[in-house]
C-alpha cells in the first residue's frame, strides 16, 4: 500500500490508537497533560493492513529526513556566504552568537507544533483550531521578535545579558531586525507540515525544505554577487525568504487532505484550555533548550579565545546538525506509527541502526582529512578557525545517537499524551548546562580550555542526562506498548 495514498483510499489518517491514558513508570495516568485529548473515531492499532516493518518506517522517516537535511544545509549555506564576504570572523560571530541565538529563542514556543499538529488535526474541526492557535502564537512571538530588535532592548540583551563583543553588536541588529518575518512563517509552515505527516503525506514536507533551501541559496547568490550588503544582511534577507517561501509552500500542498480531514468525525472539540494543556508542556521543551543557545554564548564570551570561539562555533554547530537532524526526523515518525501493530519492534529497530550510522559519520568527518575539506573548502572560514572547529566536531561524536534515542523516548510519550517528562528532562538539561558554563566561566582559563570546549562538553553532558531522564519516564508507555 502506497502511504501517501492511504488516507484518501482509507477515509481514515494512518495514526491510530485508543484514547486511554497510559500509565507511566510511577504509575501516574498519561492522560494527566490533557486526559481530554483523545483522537475519536481512529482506527484500531491492529487494524488490517496496519501492520509495520522496517520499510514502512524508512517510506516515512526517508522524506522527513530529507526535509531536516536540507534544512540542516541552511547554516551551512550561511556561512559559507558570509565566509566569502568582507568582515567574515566579525559577521560570523554576529551571526552565530546574536542574531541565530536570539531568532531560535523567540521562535521556541512554536517549534513543537509539528508533532502537535501531527497528533491532534484528526478532523477538520481540530486541524483548524490547532492552526488558530499556532497562528495566534506565532503572531505574539513575532511582535517580540520585532521589539528586541527594532528598539533599545536590543542593547540590553545583546551587550547586558549575552555580552557580546562590541565589534557584533552593529551588525547582529541589522541581521536581527531582516529576520523578523521568520517566527510567524516558521509556526505557520510547521503546523500545516504536521497534518500533512498525519496523514502519511511526508514528501510534501521534504519538497516544501527544498524550495526553502533554493530560495535561500538563490537569494543570498543574488545578493552577495549583485550587491555592497554586508554579510549579516545577505545572510538575513537569505534565510528569512527561505522560510517564508516554505510557508506558502506548506499552505499549498495542505489543500490536497482538506478533503480527508472533513472526511473525518469532529470527536471531542479542541478547545483552547485543552489545546493548551496538552501543548504547554512541549513549548517549554525546545523553549528551554534553545537558552542554551544565547547562554552559551555568553558563556563563551566570557572564556578564553573568545572571538574566535563564537565564530568558530556556527560551523562546528552547522555540522553537527546536519548529522543530528535525521534523528530529529524519527520523532514524528514514532508519534504516527508506534501504535499500529508491528511498530514498537519497526521503530526499535530503525532507530538502532540510524543512531551508530549517524554517530559514525559524524566520526569520519571528524578525524579524517573531510574536515579540512569541509571547513576549508565547503564552508571556507578563516583558517585560524580550522583546528578550533575540528576539534569541537569530535567532541560532539555522541550528539547524533543520543538524538534519535531522544526522538523515540519523546515519541512515546506524545503518542500517551503525557508530555510532561519532555518539559522535566530538559530543565534537567537547561539546569546542568548552566551549572557547568558557570564553572567554565570561572576556571577554564586555569584549566587551558577554550571557551568553545567548554561549551561543547558542558552540552554533551547536559544532553546525555537529559536522555537518560527521557528513558527512566517513558518506561511506562514504552511496556504498555509491549
Amino acid at each position: 500500500m502506497n502511504p501517501e495514498r492511504r488516507p484518501t483510499e482509507m477515509g481514515r489518517p494512518a495514526t491510530g490508537e485508543p484514547g486511554t491514558g497510559v500509565p507511566d513508570a510511577g504509575g501516574a495516568d498519561a492522560g494527566g497533560a490533557d486526559a481530554g485529548v483523545a483522537d475519536a473515531g481512529l482506527p484500531h492499532a491492529d487494524q488490517p493492513g496496519d501492520r509495520v516493518d522496517v520499510r514502512r518506517v524508512f517510506r516515512l522517516w526517508a522524506p522527513l529526513a530529507a526535509s531536516w537535511a536540507l534544512m540542516a544545509m541552511e547554516p551551512t549555506l550561511v556561512i559559507a556566504s558570509v565566509s566569502r564576504l568582507p568582515d567574515a570572523k566579525i559577521n560570523l560571530a554576529a551571526w552565530s552568537s546574536v542574531v541565530f541565538p536570539i531568532s531560535l529563542v523567540v521562535e521556541g514556543p512554536i517549534i513543537m507544533m509539528l508533532a502537535a499538529s501531527t497528533k491532534l488535526s484528526s478532523s477538520w474541526r481540530r486541524y483548524s483550531a490547532v492552526l488558530r492557535y499556532g497562528l495566534a502564537m506565532s503572531l505574539l512571538l513575532s511582535f517580540l521578535h520585532a521589539v528586541i530588535a527594532f528598539t533599545p532592548l536590543y542593547d540590553l540583551v545583546a551587550s547586558g545579558l549575552l555580552g557580546c563583543d562590541a565589534r557584533v553588536l552593529e551588525p547582529g541588529r541589522i541581521g536581527l531586525q531582516i529576520m523578523t518575518p521568520w517566527t510567524l512563517a516558521i509556526g505557520y509552515r510547521r503546523t500545516q507540515q504536521g497534518a500533512l505527516i498525519r496523514f502519511e503525506r511526508s514528501g510534501a514536507v521534504g519538497v516544501g525544505t527544498a524550495v526553502r533551501l533554493l530560495a535561500t541559496a538563490g537569494v543570498m547568490a543574488a545578493l552577495g554577487m549583485g550587491t555592497t550588503l554586508s554579510g549579516i544582511a545577505v545572510a538575513g534577507f537569505g534565510v528569512a525568504t527561505g522560510v517564508t517561501a516554505e510557508a506558502l509552500y506548506a499552505h499549498r500542498r495542505v489543500k490536497e487532505i482538506h478533503g480527508a480531514l472533513r472526511a473525518e468525525p469532529d470527536g471531542e472539540p479542541m478547545t483552547m484550555p485543552r489545546f493548551m494543556r496538552f501543548y504547554t508542556p512541549l513549548a517549554l521543551t525546545p523553549l528551554v533548550t534553545l537558552f542554551i543557545q544565547p547562554i552559551g554564548a555568553a558563556g563563551m564570551n566570557r572564556m578564553p579565545r573568545a572571538l574566535d570561539s563564537v565564530a568558530a562555533w556556527g560551523p562546528v554547530h552547522a555540522l553537527v546538525f546536519t548529522m543530528r537532524s535525521v534523528g530529529m526526523a524519527f520523532n514524528e515518525v514514532v508519534v504516527t506509527l508506534v501504535a499500529l501493530g508491528g511498530g514498537p519492534r519497526a521503530l526499535r529497530r530503525f532507530g538502532l541502526g540510524l543512531a551508530c550510522t549517524t554517530s559514525a559519520l559524524l566520526a569520519l568527518m571528524a578525524f579524517s582529512p573531510l574536515s579540512t575539506l569541509w571547513f576549508g573548502e565547503v564552508q571556507q572560514i578563516p583558517a585560524e578557525l580550522i583546528p578550533m572547529a575540528r576539534a569541537g566536531a569530535a567532541l560532539c561524536l555522541l550528539m547524533p545517537a543520543y538524538q534519535v534515542a531522544q526522538s523515540w523516548y519523546q515519541g512515546l510519550l506524545v503518542h500517551a499524551h503525557f508530555t510532561r517528562p519532555i518539559t522535566e528532562a530538559v530543565l534537567i538539561y537547561f539546569a546542568l548546562a548552566w551549572a557547568l558554563l558557570e564553572l567554565g566561566v570561572l576556571h577554564a582559563e586555569e584549566l587551558g580550555v577554550s571557551g568553545l570546549n567548554w561549551a561543547l562538553i558542558t552540552f554533551v553532558i547536559a544532553g546525555i542526562t537529559q536522555t537518560a531522564w527521557l528513558w527512566r519516564r517513558s518506561r511506562g508507555p514504552s511496556s504498555a506498548l509491549g
